[in-house]
């Protein structure tokens, strides 16, 4: 790691008067219009889209003052000084080239926050990471809490960055999750501590390349004050920490799920265990929880409960509190969620395993298991995925409209587990698929709905389409 001094306690970005465009409403695009405009400045709203919803939007912000053009996203407004723009706008818009030509610089909703904090603002403890981000953030400030600090899990979840970082409450830490998108955008972010729990291909199609979403990603070190926290397991996320310029006396730290060596937190004998933040680490280990305390107990949510170890454990918070943190600790539906046991047969919703990273390792989890899958591919292959899960395999359900793709991968990689393909996309296909499962369970399996695809073929959201698996379970046992 490099070392480069950063400044603290500067005064906030003062956008009095100034031209600011913001690119796109939603929901970062509307608090940082409203912010930059209730801070003088003089606001612009383009819109690539303008439905009723956008029209409904536009309203509100035209009701304080606020111009807005909807349905021309491209062209940059007029003596724009400054374009703030939401995650999801990609770099290669024609907005982003012309100010590029313009020397208008771009920053994203968190880079706006981190530019608007106070000189006596919280410090953040920042995550990211292709699988396990919000979880972990969840976890930490559970941990943080159970310190007696007063914080809040922000960033891509729960409270925005804008109100969090701007509102009346005070904390003293933040936990942060930020997306790749958001990193990209965020040039100036200068966390206490960071980690980059993982790293796969996923959102390719906005980075254009593995190389430029790593890069983005990697963002999250620079300028770490404390620790950079990696995964050992993961070469790609420590490659990123040598490359990081941070300050003097920073610190590279890994988490294992095995046996920890110095500077390393990690599991022995069912303990969760700290080599990093103790006295003579070469030597000495500082117990923290037990497995068992960890909800559920699967090998990538022990990692997640490890990373947000070490981000607590940089901040200085005790052991007790990290085993009473995540005792507390209760995961979101629809991650790994246990929803009925039926004649000896578990049914378990892992609906957020979106990419084939995550259902590896939701797949890793359980031993014999009977898999629905399929969905929005999003540009993946899934060879490696089918490959790695085969040994766990007793059968598969596929449903959705790319589900060929992993048919042919478990032609290729696992041609003895039989395969039902559904070949619907309505949402009445997963009563069919948790049915054909039940039938071809056995007691002691799992049926798992880790899709490894996205959702928006069949269902709103993941969200959706885990709640109609939990519906069509429930009705199985009726």
């Amino acid at each position: 790691m490099g070392s480069g001094k950063m400044t603290t306690g500067s005064a906030p970005f003062d956008v009095q008067g100034k031209h600011v465009t913001v690119a796109g409403l939603g929901v970062s695009g509307i608090p940082a219009a409203r912010t930059l405009h209730a801070r003088g400045a003089i606001v612009t709203v383009v819109n690539e889209g303008d439905d009723a919803r956008a029209r409904e939007q536009a309203e509100g912000l035209r009701a304080l003052g606020i111009t807005v053009r909807l349905g021309d996203g491209a062209t940059l407004p007029e003596g724009t000084e400054l374009i703030v723009t939401t995650p999801g706008w990609q770099p290669g818009k024609p907005l982003f080239q012309a100010a590029g030509e313009a020397g208008v610089p771009v920053w994203g909703d968190v880079e706006l926050a981190w530019r608007l904090r106070g000189p006596d603002a919280a410090p953040w403890l920042a995550v990211t990471g292709t699988n396990g981000k919000t979880t972990t953030v969840r976890m930490l400030a559970s941990i943080l809490e159970a310190a007696g600090l007063r914080t809040a899990a922000v960033g891509n979840i729960g409270v925005s960055l804008l109100d969090a970082v701007l509102g009346e409450e005070t904390y003293d830490v933040l936990a942060v999750e930020l997306s790749s998108y958001q990193l990209h955008w965020a040039p100036s972010l200068r966390a206490h501590s960071a980690a980059v729990l993982n790293l796969a291909p996923d959102h390719l199609d906005w980075h254009g390349s593995m190389a430029a979403y790593a890069a983005d990603k990697g963002r999250i070190y620079e300028g770490n004050q404390v620790a950079c926290v990696y995964n050992v397991a993961d070469k790609a996320t420590e490659d990123l920490v040598r490359e990081a310029d941070v300050e003097e006396g920073c610190r590279a730290v890994g988490f294992t799920l095995g046996t920890p060596g110095p500077s390393q937190l990690g599991v022995v004998d069912g303990i969760l265990v700290d080599r990093a933040f103790v006295e003579n680490r070469q030597k000495n280990a500082q117990e923290l929880a037990e497995v068992s305390d960890v909800r559920p107990p699967a090998p990538h949510n022990i990692a997640n409960a490890l990373a947000a170890a070490a981000l607590a454990r940089a901040f200085g918070v005790p052991a007790q509190a990290v085993r009473d943190g995540l005792r507390a600790f209760r995961p979101d539906a629809h991650r790994i969620e246990h929803v009925a046991d039926i004649d000896g047969v578990a049914y378990v919703d892992d609906s957020k395993a979106t990419n084939t990273h995550a259902a590896q390792a939701s797949l890793a989890a359980y031993e014999s298991i009977v898999w629905i899958a399929g969905g929005l591919a999003k540009g993946a292959t899934f060879d490696e995925l089918v490959a790695a899960s085969a040994k766990h395999l007793r059968a598969v359900v596929l449903i959705g409209a790319d589900r060929a793709l992993i048919r042919e991968a478990l032609a290729r990689h696992a041609p003895e587990v039989p395969v039902v393909d559904l070949d619907r996309t309505d949402t009445g296909a997963m009563l069919q698929a948790v049915t054909e499962a039940r039938r071809l369970a056995v007691a002691g399996d799992t049926v798992l709905l880790a899709p490894a695809c996205a959702s928006m073929d069949m269902f709103t959201n993941y969200n959706q389409r885990g709640d109609a698996f939990a519906t069509a379970v429930g009705e199985l046992r009726a």
